[in-house]
């Protein structure tokens, strides 16, 4: 790394033995560079100065900067503070690659990693007096926006004071990832919960709702998954528990440790925040309850025991139980009724529907409106999984049953979810060699994890769902026509938003769900656009477009046509100057099956974007995996 570097300072034009410009910015400059870099100047002095006390009297200071290695603040002893103004260590100097050549500060920004440059490591010989250790300190969305260093007289190197420095940026993060997420949800978590509270633990933010929001590196880590991964995901999909039963957990008198369980099979104890959003989660049940429901609410506590103990419980499900995503919609109020038919009768649910209609929401609401709701909800998404470790996944696995196998072995999504309900999502997605053993398990009930020899009994409420047309690929030999027929106890099919007539509901149950206790509505004008798009990316698009909208908006209350994404207003007035023949076209033939609709819209965002894959999944509102997987492979 360090030899790398030194190239790069050689293409710099810089020279080893010249004396650079060492004056700093001007001081207009370097006022408005400190207004830019408040938050970060904020929450890093009180951690900048916990540092110091640690290394003071060694000859050693403390430095921060930005993501261009201009110093920020400083604090170190006289006596070395007097030998680092010698070469421009002091705040308003840049101390980038570009400028300094190989120096710890320059070099970490640009390998994104923690650096220790030591003595003649440095690219200027002037500098050779000099031990730096710097680490970067990055935002909630993985950002470099500063660097933390301590630089000190090489004669008193000490091999601890990377781990200091590391350790100190660490905490700069989490203070400010709790800055960005003070009005989310936030769960601290790790597998160790005496780690809980230190530098060791992993954080988590979700929307009221449970959407993933962001996790600090060690959350990351422990996750197993990148940030862009994550986004898809719910808090329920992640930790095997609905965040209407987080919300129940807290409402005890003396809540202890939550116990959860991680997509990797791996348990965790954790301990949430839920700021605001507790208030917010309660306001909302308030705006969906009707005299009819409370009656129905209270017949069903009473069978479950006494109405005082499950008031509590019956108001945190009320957002997601299936009378909530009954907002005036014929269709889905009939699909309602339906599955209403269906609870705790042992029949298996298939879910039909395009990308982004609300799929696993249904099912969360299936669950929780169960006879099974206090026991687990776990998701899986068969087409996120590697193939080569969705049987792993779903069946678990003994100790050294495989290569790369944790020791103790794994617990399977299918025997997590025993007691509870088990959310297959893109079922056509799973692989046909694993599809026997599933229709096996669900005929059985039994379980047999890889390399063991013991079957499992287990107890669950399935229920799955797809975008795509399942019979189209019994027909290619691609689905086993056996599994189709046991999983179809109940087909019920999630139409698009463009069908749906409650526009108006949804767009406000969304905001509320947003806008973290503040009350926003939709211009007249917009909500008429909102009436006429045609949503190819359903409700993830939407939800999106408001997240942007409330941001966007600031202030003020009502949403207005300034406050939307250009590329959402280009979309709409492109639909303006279509012509109907085309218009009717990117709509697709009535003869069309499901899966053909979704290419078809995904070839024609695709053009619409230039062939921008990134754009085309922004303007979708799905992943740019979801891009790639539907669309036909180039031959």
């Amino acid at each position: 790394m360090i030899e790398e570097s030194r190239q790069r300072s050689i293409a710099y034009g810089l020279s080893e033995t010249e004396k650079p410009d060492f004056s700093p910015i001007a001081r207009t400059d370097f006022s408005l560079l400190l207004e830019q870099n408040r938050i970060l100047h904020a929450h890093a002095l009180p951690v900048m100065e916990t540092l110091y006390e640690q290394i003071i009297n060694t000859h050693n200071m403390v430095i921060l900067t930005d993501v261009n290695g201009l110093i920020v603040h400083t604090l170190g002893d006289d006596d070395f503070l007097e030998k680092a103004n010698r070469v421009a260590l002091k705040p308003g100097v840049i101390w980038s690659e570009a400028s300094k050549g190989t120096n710890a500060i320059g070099t970490a920004i640009v390998e994104n990693q923690p650096v220790q440059i030591h003595a003649n490591e440095h690219y200027l010989q002037a500098n050779h007096f000099l031990t730096c250790s710097a680490a970067p300190i990055s935002d909630h969305q993985g950002n470099v926006i500063g660097v933390l260093d301590v630089t000190g007289d090489q004669s008193s190197f000490h091999k601890h004071t990377m781990a200091l420095v590391r350790m100190s940026a660490q905490m700069i993060e989490n203070h400010l990832f709790s800055t960005a997420f003070q009005h989310s949800i936030t769960l601290h978590f790790n597998t160790r919960p005496e780690f809980i509270g230190t530098l060791m633990e992993g954080i988590a933010s979700f929307s009221p709702s449970g959407s993933f929001l962001s996790a600090n590196k060690t959350g990351l880590f422990q996750l197993g998954l990148s940030l862009s991964a994550l986004q898809s995901h719910t808090f329920s999909s992640l930790f095997g528990l609905p965040i209407s039963a987080l919300f129940d957990h807290y409402r005890t008198a003396m809540p202890g440790l939550l116990n959860l369980c991680m997509p990797s099979g791996v348990r965790v104890y954790g301990r949430a925040e839920l700021n605001s959003a507790n208030s917010l989660f309660q306001h909302s049940a308030e705006l969906v309850r009707s005299n009819d429901d409370d009656a129905r609410d209270s017949a069903r506590s009473g069978n479950l025991g006494s109405p005082s103990a499950h008031a509590t419980n019956q108001n945190a499900r009320r957002l997601s139980g299936l009378r909530y995503l009954n907002t005036g919609d014929p269709q889905v109020a009939a699909l309602i009724d339906k599955v209403n038919k269906v609870l705790g009768r042992d029949i298996p649910i298939l879910v039909m529907g395009e990308t982004g209609t609300g799929k696993e929401l249904l099912a969360q609401a299936i669950h929780n409106d169960s006879p099974r709701a206090n026991g687990p909800f776990v998701a899986v998404n068969c087409a996120s999984i590697p193939e080569t470790l969705i049987e792993s996944e779903l069946f678990g696995y003994e100790d050294g049953a495989f290569t790369g196998a944790r020791k103790k072995g794994a617990v399977g999504k299918i025997l997590q979810g025993n007691g509870g309900t088990l959310f297959l999502d893109e079922i056509g997605d799973m692989p046909f060699s694993l599809q026997a053993r599933l229709l096996r398990v669900l005929q059985e009930r039994m379980v047999t994890p890889l390399g063991s020899t013991k079957s499992i009994p287990v107890n669950i409420e399935l229920i799955c769902a797809t975008n795509r047309n399942l019979r189209d690929m019994i027909a290619k030999g691609e689905f086993r026509e056996d599994l189709y027929y046991r999983l179809n106890g109940l087909v019920v099919r999630l139409p698009p938003l463009r069908e749906r007539t409650d526009i108006e509901t949804v767009v406000e149950k969304i905001l509320l769900a947003e806008s973290a206790g503040k009350t926003y509505t939709v211009s007249p004008e917009i909500m008429q656009l909102f009436k006429q798009h045609n949503w190819p990316g359903n409700f993830r698009q939407l939800t999106n477009l408001l997240r942007t909208a409330i941001v966007m908006a600031d202030r003020e209350n009502i949403i207005q046509r300034q406050h939307l994404p250009d590329d959402f207003l280009e979309d709409i007035d492109l639909c303006r100057t279509r012509k109907p023949e085309e218009s009717a076209n990117w709509r697709v033939s009535n003869g069309a099956n499901l899966e053909e609709m979704e290419i078809s819209v995904i070839q024609q965002a695709l053009e619409s974007n230039g062939g921008n894959v990134s754009a085309t999944a922004k303007a979708l509102g799905v992943s740019r995996n979801t891009i790639y997987r539907k669309l036909p492979p180039q031959k």
